[in-house]
């Protein structure tokens, strides 16, 4: 039979390193080259997986944990690290049990696929692009390209591994959504995820590029409750803010309507507000002639003293020795919660990954065969799962991949 599988990313690879090499198995892809997004993750270093517990795994799991339990036991991190140890790619781990090529080269990553769909004797046809797919009577009946007509008959299985919306250099273009649609399947509304936040501005600041280390940040709404926070390292952008603490924040408060909450940054999270107090009393009164912000550049970088000074509502150019015990508590209140309205995420085209997908409820997650169209299966970014930064997406992408490549090869 033939397992036809469109998507040659990370998803793809892996049903094609899983699927039965005795069923003809094609691999289509509109790209001239294999793993074009895996080429530049991890800024070209590729973070392929996490050598973490379980435990951990499903913890950095933002969307529907659950739905990967099966195919995430059927292969998991230490089966990944082992695909690619046995097949000769030294790999390392960093910190945040981040695993890396030993070589730091993604390319390495991409040529240990393009030997193992050979060795697996997958035909591989790029430059390729599926244009349709052919439903009729719940159904598969052809795959049209721009170069050919596949037929697929009752005993053929096609697998949809076409990624997300995001970077659409890669090739994700959403094309898998259009089919699954055809296919009789709900989307789940896509969302950017794993991308920058667009602060709205009352005032511009000269702040980009500028990074800050060990701070938090957190969504709040109007009362002030914490809605999600994240501890680290985090930048200004021209028009907003990303890093690490930034990303993972955007994939957590990605439903949310969020012009009905803000963004708080407390800089110095290792202290109270007591203890903050207590060291501005001490700057204040070595400084008692100088300027507000000449105080302000000893708590923070150069830049922030304008946004401290404009949220705590003192000018900045006020002497020390006119402020006030009130505006002094203010200015500490600042510092521990700079207050932004947010504009928006940053577009879906510039995430990391897609939230949103194909609807899990109707997919078998056992093997990831629709549930609506027999012989279809769908794996990787496609489905509604994501997860945060740290090698976990292109892990459930090899888990998912790798069921639907198994799943696909056993006749029915």
């Amino acid at each position: 039979m033939k397992i036809v599988i469109i998507g040659a990313g990370a998803a793809g690879l892996s049903a094609a390193c899983a699927a039965d090499k005795n069923n003809e198995i094609i691999l289509l892809d509109k790209n001239e080259k294999i793993g074009k997004k895996i080429y530049i993750t991890g800024k070209g270093r590729c973070n392929i997986t996490n050598n973490c517990s379980d435990e951990s795994f499903f913890e950095n799991i933002i969307t529907n944990p659950k739905f990967l339990t099966s195919c995430y036991k059927s292969f998991n991190c230490n089966n990944t690290i082992n695909f690619f140890e046995n097949s000769g790619l030294k790999l390392k781990t960093e910190r945040g049990n981040r695993v890396f090529p030993e070589s730091d080269k993604s390319s390495d990553i991409i040529k240990i696929f393009a030997k193992k769909i050979i060795e697996n004797n997958v035909k591989l046809c790029l430059n390729e692009k599926v244009t349709d797919i052919v439903f009729s009577d719940n159904s598969i009946k052809e795959i049209l390209t721009d170069k050919e007509i596949i037929k697929i008959s009752s005993e053929d299985k096609v697998i949809i591994a076409t990624g997300g919306k995001s970077y659409p250099q890669t090739g994700s273009t959403g094309d898998g959504y259009k089919f699954a649609l055809k296919a009789g399947h709900n989307i789940v509304a896509l969302k950017p995820a794993l991308v920058a936040i667009i602060l709205n501005y009352t005032k511009k600041y000269n702040t980009q590029g500028l990074s800050l280390k060990n701070v938090t940040i957190s969504l709040k709404n109007s009362e002030g409750q914490i809605i999600a926070k994240e501890f680290g390292e985090m930048l200004f952008t021209e028009d907003g803010i990303s890093g690490p603490v930034v990303l993972s924040l955007s994939s957590k408060i990605n439903k949310f309507d969020l012009k009905y909450y803000h963004i708080e940054i407390d800089l110095k999270p290792a202290l109270t507000i007591e203890k903050l107090d207590m060291r501005l009393i001490r700057e204040f009164d070595s400084n008692k002639n100088k300027n507000l912000k000449h105080v302000l550049y000893n708590l923070a970088p150069k830049a922030m003293a304008p946004i401290i000074s404009d949220n705590a509502n003192i000018n900045e150019n006020k002497k020390i020795n006119e402020i006030t015990k009130i505006e002094r508590l203010k200015i500490v209140q600042a510092v521990k919660g700079l207050k932004f309205k947010i504009k928006s995420l940053a577009p879906i085209e510039t995430g990391i990954i897609t939230s949103g997908g194909v609807n899990v409820n109707e997919i078998n997650p056992k093997t990831m065969e629709s549930k609506i169209i027999k012989n279809l299966y769908f794996c990787g970014e496609i489905i509604d799962v994501d997860a945060l930064t740290g090698g976990f997406n292109l892990q459930i992408a090899l888990s998912t991949g790798f069921a639907a490549g198994k799943a696909a090869s056993e006749k029915k």
